[in-house]
């Protein structure tokens, strides 16, 4: 009996060479990728997500090419590619003689519905398959938190940590404690020198010219002739192996500063090889892991691991889970019915608020901004304006090299927007400008006064936070992390009361000015 002619289908986040399907060369085997307007035309991405993304999945399309694979790979500029998954895959069957379709599991909603669609209308048998990236499958944090209202990443951590015996001590946390986020809050001091970040020279002015003359929207800046970011398996293993060695003895200590001095500071800049499965999360930790068995100078202690492996084993693999537990109705949550429009300056960096101004523009610059930044200033100032949480989440999915929607949307709606009404956060993360002055050197560089309130150069985010508190007062002052700020607002004197609200509404009335 003939074999088969089997076609599987590669997406631009699925670049696993460590993937079961790729151990053995098949001749009636065809993998197929493609850059198509399907993907780069859903969200206005950042120009440096578009080219990395195609240049990283044209790296993996040459190695699997190396390995003795049959490939088709659709360019944009192809004249037969359809630019869409179905009429594609259609066509390439038809070309190939296929007798049976193949792909693997998509990590986004709207891919995992499409492609289940796709399959199923066409005439030959289809099998979805794993990704073989996560370390827990996409229904762990439904099975685990199945029927609470409340998902509390802690309680998830700790099992995982049990389950793969990491960091632990004879069935008890290494250190003595599950979790060092106190040890984790320092300002940068400048006491350590900040190593300059690992960066590449890869020369993308082939695909930057194709985007560009295909006229697809995109924001953000590029150096064609040097772009930074890793775009195969090898690039990701030296920027890991950087990581490990220089930033990872600091990453804890510095992990929440912001300053002006650096766009990464000890940030391992990772994610994007992460998310493009160029690497492996248990390889990421098992690296972090060994770093203080020698071969980095200093060595990292329990501290600064401890937090880093919180992020990886933690927060991403319940991110995910979260994700498949409530799509796709958490796209439409909006917990404070927010209305107001996005600045126009997310879009520029044009404004006169310096931390803004500087978050804005590293965005724009890098296609980067670490946790913090994304939390703290831009997805702080967008909560405290009442911005709709839908349009702050598009902006987040395009500007970022690492946004793909299954960490981003979670992080967005639920971490930075509290859109979800507390099913990720168990409070809204917003802040005044006393966290910014106490976090980042932002504040020396700025038109407005961090500790004026009210007043012309008063900071935005003093006024805003308490009329931000105030116009939500019964959806929040029972919750127990934030009722303490309705005590201390009970206790100011009426007339500071009204001219706080006063300087919020004519800085929300004239927002795109600030």
């Amino acid at each position: 009996m003939a074999q088969d002619n089997i076609l599987r289908l590669v997406l631009g986040d699925q670049l696993n060479s460590h993937h079961s399907w790729f151990r053995r060369v098949d001749p009636k085997v065809t993998y197929l990728l493609m850059e198509i307007r399907q993907e780069t035309d859903y969200v206005r991405h950042h120009i440096q997500k578009v080219v990395g993304f195609f240049t990283a999945m044209r790296s993996f399309a040459g190695w699997l090419s190396e390995c003795g694979h049959r490939v088709r790979y659709l360019r944009l500029d192809d004249e037969n590619n359809r630019q869409n998954f179905e009429d594609n895959i259609r066509q390439i069957i038809k070309e190939e003689q296929i007798s049976r379709f193949e792909y693997l599991l998509p990590d986004e909603y709207r891919l995992d519905t499409a492609l289940e669609a796709i399959a199923s209308k066409l005439q030959i048998p289809s099998e979805a398959r794993d990704t073989e990236h996560f370390i827990c499958d996409r229904n762990v944090v439904k099975k685990m938190f199945h029927g609470k209202k409340r998902f509390l990443m802690e309680s998830f951590y700790r099992n995982m940590r049990r389950k793969h015996d990491i960091l632990m001590d004879k069935g008890t946390p290494a250190g003595g404690k599950w979790n060092f986020d106190q040890s984790n809050r320092n300002r940068y001091d400048g006491s350590v020198p900040i190593p300059f970040p690992k960066v590449f020279a890869n020369n993308v002015t082939p695909i930057v010219q194709m985007v560009e003359h295909a006229g697809i929207d995109t924001i953000g800046k590029i150096q064609p002739n040097h772009f930074i970011w890793p775009v195969n398996r090898k690039q990701a293993c030296l920027m890991l192996d950087e990581f490990v060695r220089f930033r990872l003895p600091y990453f804890g200590t510095y992990q929440d500063a912001m300053t002006t001095e650096s766009w990464s500071l000890f940030h391992s800049r990772l994610s994007f090889a992460l998310n493009t499965k160029m690497l492996h999360p248990m390889e990421v930790i098992d690296a972090a892991l060994q770093s203080t068995s020698g071969g980095a100078k200093p060595r990292a202690g329990i501290e600064q691991i401890e937090g880093f492996v919180r992020q990886i084993l933690g927060w991403r693999e319940f991110m995910r889970g979260i994700y498949w537990y409530h799509m796709p109705e958490y796209e439409n949550m909006n917990f404070f019915n927010h209305k107001t429009a996005l600045p126009d300056y997310y879009w520029t960096g044009k404004t006169r608020m310096a931390c803004m101004r500087a978050a804005i523009t590293q965005s724009l610059e890098q296609a980067y901004a670490h946790h913090i930044q994304r939390l703290m200033v831009t997805g702080n100032f967008s909560l405290l304006a009442g911005v709709n949480p839908a349009r702050v989440e598009r902006w987040y999915l395009g500007i970022y090299i690492d946004a793909v929607q299954w960490v981003e949307i979670v992080n967005t709606l639920g971490m930075s927007q509290f859109a979800d009404g507390g099913i990720v956060a168990t409070k809204p993360y917003i802040s005044s400008a006393n966290y910014l002055h106490k976090m980042s050197d932002y504040c020396e560089h700025c038109y407005y006064r961090h500790a004026g309130k009210t007043g012309e150069r008063s900071c935005p985010f003093n006024s805003l936070y308490w009329d931000f508190l105030v116009r939500h007062q019964t959806l929040l002052e029972k919750n127990p992390r934030i009722g303490m700020m309705y005590r201390t607002w009970n206790r100011m004197k009426p007339d500071n009361q009204q001219s706080l609200l006063h300087q919020a509404q004519v800085y929300r009335t004239h927002l795109n000015d600030l």
